[in-house]
C-alpha cells in the first residue's frame, strides 16, 4: 500500500466512522454485583442422544445470540442459547466452551449442548446491545492448565479491560485495563503471560498472569495517523509455538513479529494485498490469515485465506465474500473460515478449505457466525466440574 493511497483511504474512514472504527456509546452502572446465571436458556434446537462427535465445529453466531455445532461434513447439527451478539469462543480440554458474549461468559458443555452458566462481566459496559460496537466481550483464551480465562471486554467509547474467571467457582477474580476493542486475547505457552490485541488503540497489552502488571507494546506499521476512523491497525494475533513471539498482519502487507518481553518488533512481507482480520497458527508453525476484502477496490484484491509456511512462502487461496474467523482441523488438512465478519457483507456460513489442493466449498453455519472452534478429544462434562492440568507427559 502506497503512501498516498494509505492517507487517503485514512481520511475517508476518519470521516465516515465506518469499517473498522471505534463506535461511540457510554458505559452503565457497574455489573459487579450481579451473580452468575446458572439456569440454561431454551437450546433452538434438540440436544442430542449422544456425546458430540470430536471434529465438530463449534461457531459463535453474532446475528442469533446462539453458538451453533456444526458437522463439518454435513452442516448444523443444533444450537444452543449462550448471550446476546457471541463473538469470541475458546474450547477446554474438559468439553466445557467458554463464549464471550454482550452480557457476560457464557459456559456450554459441548457433549450435552447446553448452557450451564453466564458469568456476568464486572466491568461496566453500558446497556446490552448488538452489532459492530457493541460492549461486553470480544477476545477470549483459556490458560493452559484450564483454571482461568481471560476475555477481553470491550467499553464502547473509552478504554476495554481483561477480565479473569476462575473456572471452577465461575466468577470474575479480577479485572485488568488493557486497550480499545481488545478483538483478541491469547496466553503465553507457559501461561505466564496474556496479551490484549487492541484494535483502536493501535497496540498489545501484555499483562502478567500472576501479577497483574501490565505494560503496553504499539504494534502500528502503518503509524497512528487517522485514529479511531484509521483501517490500519492490529485485527488478531496468533503465538508462535516455536517462540512465543506474536504473530500480527496487516493488509496482506506486512506482518509484525513481537517479542511480548522486549517489545522488538520485526516487519516481513505478505503477498495476499487485502484487509486482513482473523488468524491461527498449526502446532507446525503454519500461518493462516483471513482476507476480508479490499479497502480500496480499485488497488486491492478480494477475500482470500493465506497460508504461509515457516520460511516465509505464502499461498493466497481466493474466497468468495468477506470472512472473519478461522480454525484448522486437527490433521492440519481442513480450514474453515466463518462468513459472519465485523462489517456489513457477511453471510451465514463457513468456507471449507481442503489445504492440500486450494479447492474449496460453503457450508451453512448459524447466523453471521464470526468465532470458531474445533472439538479435538474433548469429554463431556457436568455443571461444576473442573478444568484438568494437561497430562505432564
Amino acid at each position: 500500500m502506497n503512501r498516498t493511497r494509505a492517507l487517503a483511504v485514512l481520511a475517508a474512514a476518519t470521516a465516515l466512522l465506518a469499517g473498522c472504527a471505534q463506535g461511540g456509546g457510554t458505559p452503565a452502572e457497574s455489573a459487579e454485583s450481579r451473580p452468575v446465571t446458572t439456569s440454561a436458556p431454551p437450546t433452538t434446537s434438540p440436544s442430542p442422544a449422544g456425546p458430540t462427535p470430536e471434529g465438530t465445529l463449534l461457531v459463535a453466531d453474532f446475528g442469533s445470540d446462539t453458538v451453533t455445532f456444526v458437522d463439518p461434513a454435513q452442516g448444523p447439527l443444533a444450537s444452543v442459547e449462550v448471550g446476546t451478539a457471541p463473538y469470541g469462543l475458546v474450547v477446554g480440554a474438559d468439553g466445557r466452551a467458554w463464549v464471550a458474549t454482550a452480557e457476560g461468559v457464557a459456559v456450554v458443555d459441548t457433549g450435552t449442548r447446553t448452557r450451564l452458566a453466564l458469568v456476568p462481566y464486572r466491568t461496566a459496559t453500558g446497556p446490552v446491545t448488538t452489532g459492530e460496537y457493541r460492549g461486553g466481550g470480544m477476545g477470549i483464551a483459556l490458560s493452559p492448565d484450564g483454571r482461568r480465562v481471560y476475555v477481553g471486554v470491550n467499553v464502547p467509547g473509552g478504554n476495554g479491560t481483561l477480565e479473569v474467571i476462575d473456572t471452577t467457582a465461575l466468577r470474575v477474580t479480577d479485572r485488568v485495563p488493557v486497550g480499545r476493542r481488545p478483538f483478541d486475547v491469547d496466553v503465553s505457552r507457559d501461561g505466564s503471560e496474556v496479551y490484549a490485541t487492541n484494535h483502536d488503540s493501535f497496540d498489545v497489552t501484555v499483562v502478567h498472569a500472576d501479577s497483574l502488571r501490565t505494560r503496553r507494546i504499539e504494534v502500528a506499521p502503518y503509524g497512528t495517523e487517522g485514529g479511531l476512523g484509521s483501517w490500519l491497525k492490529p485485527h488478531y494475533a496468533a503465538v508462535s509455538p516455536t517462540d512465543g513471539r506474536l504473530l500480527l498482519p496487516f493488509e496482506g502487507e506486512r506482518l509484525v513479529v513481537v517479542d511480548p518481553r522486549t517489545g522488538r518488533q520485526e516487519t516481513r512481507p505478505m503477498t495476499a494485498d487485502t484487509h486482513q482480520h482473523g488468524v491461527t497458527v498449526t502446532p507446525g508453525g503454519t500461518l493462516l490469515t483471513v482476507g476480508t476484502g479490499p479497502i480500496d477496490p480499485d488497488t486491492d484484491r478480494g477475500p482470500s485465506l493465506t497460508v504461509r509456511t515457516p520460511d516465509g512462502s505464502e499461498r493466497v487461496i481466493p474466497l468468495d465474500g468477506p470472512h472473519e474467523d478461522v480454525a484448522v482441523s486437527a490433521d492440519g488438512r481442513t480450514a474453515y473460515v466463518t462468513g459472519g465478519f465485523t462489517r456489513d457483507g457477511f453471510w451465514d456460513g463457513l468456507t471449507v478449505v481442503d489445504l492440500t489442493d486450494g479447492s474449496t466449498h460453503r457450508l451453512p453455519a448459524g447466523s453471521r457466525p464470526l468465532g470458531i472452534a474445533v472439538l479435538q478429544g474433548v469429554l463431556p462434562v457436568t455443571p461444576g466440574s473442573r478444568s484438568p492440568a494437561p497430562d505432564p507427559a
